[in-house]
């Protein structure tokens, strides 16, 4: 079976950082509860006793902290522990609180155990920082008011809260506010069945018809990742319904996805970008990241938070102390010969 879906061309990134328009008018696809939220087994199962203690003790649950590369549910899963709890919560992040005096307004706002979710914690300014360290612990904060010989500190108790951050990038949190976080979670990229589970369902609330194997096509080519899932979803689901007869197929996904340029194993342009580059400009490598950044016009950190884990991970891409260096498997799955090198034991190119 062939389908025609022409040469339309779309700009849209399937693989994004933030988050996109769409995705805030359809939150509805989110989980509201841990029974519902599929996949990182472990690190809901750990969560789940974590909450169930809390609420018998009645007592706010601890301090919380989730990592992991983008779009695998944090945010989500702030709201689910939200739910849990039965508790109000509060979403800001870490670039928006400029001041200490935003941090007060914000932490004296909340009520007996509410929730404060913090995105993109790793960002917080450091003398927003020094503040949040006693409302963590003593659940209180200094606040001086005035300058010079008049200057007056203030002590304001806060009612026990719930922080949870989360973040992109874990090493860049300071040692201090690390080690006030009661829990540590760290997200994984999600396995193809997990994620065709993911598009299944959210296929049911979007009322769109699906067939199990047009799931697992989408779910494939995923990265990963839920939220690139449910993007998939969303314009496979534009294409059945304009060109085909509105029912996911195999083929309907497949075809769909080849006009969008995501390969079957989820690279997109930039990621062949990114490969190619290295392969063709530097000899395979190894090459420095901002070199390779400037080389492909895209800004070092959208490569090293959003393209390199998953190349990483398919064993494409490597690290070395002298730079980004593409293996042979790269080679192979975009047909490239290899010319005057040789293949190691692991993969890697030798000369």
């Amino acid at each position: 079976m062939s389908i025609d879906f022409g040469t339309d061309i779309y700009e849209e990134p399937i693989v994004a950082k933030t988050f996109l328009q769409e995705d805030a008018q359809e939150g509805s696809l989110r989980p509201k509860t841990l029974r519902e939220y599929i996949g990182q087994e472990k690190a809901k199962g750990n969560l789940a006793v974590f909450i169930e203690a809390a609420k018998r003790r009645g007592e706010s649950l601890d301090h919380v902290l989730l990592h992991g590369p983008p779009g695998l549910g944090k945010t989500t899963l702030a709201g689910i522990i939200a739910q849990e709890m039965g508790v109000n919560i509060r979403i800001t992040s870490g670039p928006a609180i400029e001041k200490a005096g935003d941090l007060a307004a914000l932490l004296t706002n909340l009520n007996e155990n509410d929730i404060l979710f913090v995105d993109e914690i790793h960002r917080l300014n450091r003398a927003v920082e020094e503040i949040l360290y006693p409302a963590m612990e003593d659940y209180a904060i200094d606040i001086i008011i005035g300058k010079g010989p008049s200057a007056n500190s203030i002590r304001l108790d806060l009612p026990h809260f719930t922080l949870i951050g989360a973040t992109t990038r874990s090493g860049q949190l300071s040692a201090p506010l690390r080690d006030r976080f009661g829990v540590t979670l760290r997200l994984e990229l999600y396995t193809p069945e997990e994620l065709c589970e993911i598009v299944t369902r959210s296929a049911g609330i979007l009322n769109v018809e699906i067939e199990p194997e047009g799931a697992m096509e989408i779910a494939k080519r995923s990265r990963g990742t839920p939220r690139i899932a449910n993007r998939m979803l969303r314009r496979v689901r534009d294409f059945a319904e304009v060109r085909a007869n509105g029912v996911i197929t195999r083929p309907v996904a497949d075809e769909a996805l080849r006009a969008l340029e995501i390969d079957r194993l989820g690279l997109d342009p930039i990621d062949r970008r990114m490969l190619r580059a290295v392969i063709e400009n530097y000899g395979g490598g190894p090459v420095g990241l901002e070199t390779l950044a400037a080389t492909i016009g895209e800004e070092a950190v959208t490569l090293e938070d959003v393209y390199e884990p998953y190349l990483m991970q398919l064993g494409f891409l490597t690290r070395t102390p002298r730079g980004r260096c593409v293996t042979k498997k790269a080679y192979d799955h975009l047909g490239i010969a290899v010319q005057g090198a040789l293949a190691g034991e692991n993969g890697q190119l030798s000369f």
